[in-house]
């Protein structure tokens, strides 16, 4: 299987939305994703660049489009839920409000020398993940090439493993659009293998679309959890 600087980087972003929490870096992780998808689709030989003088294919600007939207989404929501409030502008419901919303960062801070045991079960099942990924185009192979089986692969089970052991709603939103970006990408490299039937624009649209309203998704959905609890950690539903 040839490395190249796409495989790369498509393997350190998946792996670092895997392993990282901090969503600055996570949001950022997942456009690299994108960028690195793009940049691998436009290189095979089977997908043309039919955009002319620039060397692109029109689906590896798809790719990128889709990314800045689906990252965009969830970069605002993440700013708009993770934003400081004055206490001049809460009234006395408000005011209780923070107060729990304190209580909750200060066990978060209690727990703090504890945090490597959290990367442990993360840094474990992605170290499978990647012998997986490496593996399974060997056994299985059902790209056109090793290499973009072992990308789709990748993406699929890090997304996977990063809803398993997501602390927070966008940690869930980022798994789920790593998951179908490798369902995306193994579409997108079946269908234009030389044998297969070429590229669609509506099926195209329609999995860019549904990335889009995924990052809808999970934006609306953290915008009722944080509503309710005053944060994003999965943790806080099951406190009583």
């Amino acid at each position: 299987m040839t490395i190249d600087i796409w495989i790369i980087l498509l393997s350190i972003s998946a792996g670092g939305i895997l392993l990282l929490r901090d969503w600055r870096l996570t949001v950022g992780l997942l456009l690299l994703n994108y960028i690195a998808l793009a940049g691998l689709l436009n290189q095979q030989p089977f997908i043309p660049p039919d955009l002319g003088q620039f060397g692109l294919s029109s689906l590896a600007v798809i790719k990128v489009l889709t990314g800045l939207c689906a990252t965009s989404i969830l970069a605002v929501t993440a700013l708009t839920f993770s934003r400081d409030y004055g206490l001049e502008d809460l009234d006395e419901f408000g005011q209780a409000e923070l107060r729990r919303a304190l209580r909750a960062a200060a066990r978060q801070r209690s727990t703090e020398t504890f945090r490597l045991i959290d990367y442990m079960l993360p840094f474990g099942s992605g170290l499978a993940a990647l012998g997986t990924s490496i593996l399974l185009p060997l056994i299985y192979p059902i790209a056109p090439s090793p290499v973009l089986d072992f990308a789709w692969y990748w993406l699929a089970l890090s997304g996977v493993l990063t809803i398993a052991t997501a602390s927070d709603v966008l940690k869930i939103g980022l798994g789920m659009l790593l998951c179908t970006s490798g369902i995306d990408l193994l579409y997108s490299t079946v269908i234009s293998a030389p044998a297969a039937s070429g590229l669609k624009i509506v099926p195209l649209s329609l999995l860019s679309t549904v990335q889009i309203l995924l990052a809808l998704a999970i934006a609306y959905l953290a915008g009722l959890v944080y509503g309710r609890l005053k944060t994003l950690a999965i943790s806080e539903l099951f406190r009583g």
